[in-house]
């Protein structure tokens, strides 16, 4: 064959080649950022060595190296947040989330969703923080209050078009908020039933020709999404253990019409998309604290603009990138944007407070762990009452051996919960210990008490042996309980607080945070180990002086 007439047919050709090309769309995600728009040390990763994280300085880095790769006619791209976007680094709570919104705003979010932790201030805050977002918030399920009406600051739906392709997106988030919030932040909003909600609007977004359907939750994956799976569809009693709302994974497999699921919540990151096995829905989760980015690179078809497979850019963490500093230099514009922020919202959180000679982690034995048994008994040490309790998740953070500064205790403590105490007698303090052993709940981390319990036993008769400041529990004995308002108000499943006389409460104007701060600087070094307050022993049998007191 003649070479010209070889390369003038393949110019010819070429439009039908390129027509079998797939279209491109790289997805950028977030979730749980929680203020991490800061650089900070990845402790989690390494406690001795710990890499550099580069904050949103380098997420800007990363995004925008993708951007780059757009042409608007085969390859485009979506960036999206999946809610909890400020609570948890300085500069998002002591702004009220106002400087993690202006971050989104210059590096060109495309929307976020509303978390559960969005309510961490009252509703009023939260309106004023989103007033100055330049992108759409969305949620499908969040109502005023006794209404169907959607409250004003969200919508339900988003219809991008790219590449000539129309895309749809839905935001919803977890009615686990209900449980998670004080109730006077959520006192003019309801959370409707997720599926319900859901199914409702991927109909109405349906019915607009849309060609790809994509939903962005505040809510995730199990943790281990297989044998979940397994339990919840192929076991006999998941319905009647059903005790939170509905996540993603279920959503994903009980609604029909979704192509993709973007979810969050969890915490916890997976580097490629589970796909439910019936539905075929793809579900997307990233990791927290604005540790990474997530990106998948979809392939839609020229001609049915259906999607024909995806492709990872990262072959050691898949969909995840690791947004470490020196692997991706801060934009430094934004890294000096962000740094403004910070240096006000922190002013004086690096002063040492106290120091520890041992590491303080959040690993620990059964209900245990040293930081859990540090912030029990800081609130037995500011309140002087006798039984301290936490929630499990409670803490987010650790303390590293060496200095500890105001900035170390807040990662620990991040939320600005008060401490309460309660007048109770030994009955009531029993049952919460035995509310939190009940079924498969791991119990309480706790201070001045000693607790063996038995789960093999039945629930509401698991303590074998209990001890309160030393001495033999007594059951109509009055105590001085303590713990944070968040857990008063019947969060973590502890809705028995919430039928406590409020004239049996003393509510203290001191947040646990400068609590836990007090009682470093009382007590520095601090130590704290690992002992017997808390132990489980299913072959244990109630003791004698127990049993005694509860025939008595």
């Amino acid at each position: 064959m003649n070479r010209l007439f070889f390369v003038s047919l393949m110019i010819m050709m070429m439009p039908l080649f390129l027509q079998g090309e797939d279209l491109l769309l790289d997805v950028l995600f977030t979730n749980d950022i929680h203020g991490g728009i800061d650089k900070y040390e990845a402790v989690f990763m390494n406690p001795d060595f710990p890499p550099m994280l580069g904050g949103g300085g380098s997420a800007a880095t990363y995004i925008n190296s993708v951007r780059a790769k757009s042409n608007r006619k085969t390859r485009e791209n979506l960036l999206v947040d999946a809610g909890d976007f400020f609570q948890g680094h300085p500069i998002g709570t002591m702004t009220k989330g106002k400087a993690i919104i202006e971050y989104f705003n210059m590096i060109g979010y495309d929307l976020s969703v509303v978390g559960n932790h969005e309510y961490d201030i009252l509703e009023e805050e939260l309106i004023e923080t989103y007033r100055l977002a330049e992108f759409p918030i969305l949620s499908c399920n969040i109502v005023k209050k006794g209404t169907e009406e959607l409250v004003d600051y969200v919508q339900p739906y988003l219809i991008f078009e790219r590449m000539g392709v129309k895309i749809g997106i839905i935001g919803i988030t977890t009615t686990d908020t209900e449980k998670m919030s004080y109730p006077e932040n959520i006192k003019n909003v309801d959370f409707l039933k997720a599926k319900p909600a859901l199914e409702k609007y991927v109909q109405i977004v349906r019915e607009q020709n849309v060609d790809l359907l994509f939903v962005v939750g505040h809510m995730g994956l199990p943790y281990y999404p297989e044998p979940a799976y397994q339990n919840r569809y192929h076991g006999d009693e998941y319905e009647t253990q059903r005790n939170w709302g509905y996540d993603a994974q279920e959503l994903a497999h009980e609604v029909e019409g979704i192509d993709v699921f973007f979810g969050g919540h969890m915490h916890k990151g997976f580097a490629e998309p589970w796909e439910d096995p019936v539905t075929h829905t793809l579900v997307l989760q990233g990791w927290a604290y604005g540790s990474s980015v997530g990106h998948i690179i979809f392939k839609i078809d020229k001609e049915t603009k259906t999607l024909s497979g995806y492709e990872s850019p990262a072959i050691r963490e898949g969909v995840l990138v690791t947004l470490f500093e020196d692997e991706f230099i801060p934009d430094q514009e934004i890294a000096d944007s962000i740094l403004v922020r910070q240096k006000i919202a922190e002013e004086g959180m690096n002063e040492t407070i106290g120091r520890t000679n041992i590491y303080i982690s959040r690993q620990g034995d059964d209900a245990q762990s040293l930081i859990g048994n540090l912030v029990c008994e800081a609130m037995i040490a500011y309140t002087g009452a006798d039984f301290a309790f936490l929630n499990l998740g409670g803490t987010r953070s650790e303390l590293q051996k060496g200095p500890i500064s105001y900035r170390n205790v807040f990662d620990v403590m991040p939320f600005d919960n008060q401490v309460v105490v309660m007048e109770v007698d030994g009955a009531f303090l029993k049952d919460i210990i035995e509310l939190r052993v009940s079924g498969s709940r791991h119990g309480l981390r706790v201070a001045g008490v000693n607790v063996v319990y038995n789960r093999s036993r039945k629930d509401f008769d698991r303590v074998t042996k209990l001890l309160i400041g030393g001495e033999l529990w007594e059951k109509d004995k009055i105590y001085r309980i303590t713990t944070s308002d968040f857990l008063l108000q019947g969060n973590a499943g502890l809705a028995m607080l919430t039928k406590i006389p409020e004239e049996q409460i003393t509510r203290y104007e001191m947040n646990l945070r400068d609590a836990i701060v007090d009682y470093i600087k009382n007590n520095s070094p601090v130590n704290v180990e690992i002992d017997d307050r808390w132990k489980r022993d299913d072959k244990s049998e109630l003791s004698d002086e127990l049993k005694v007191e509860l025939e008595s």
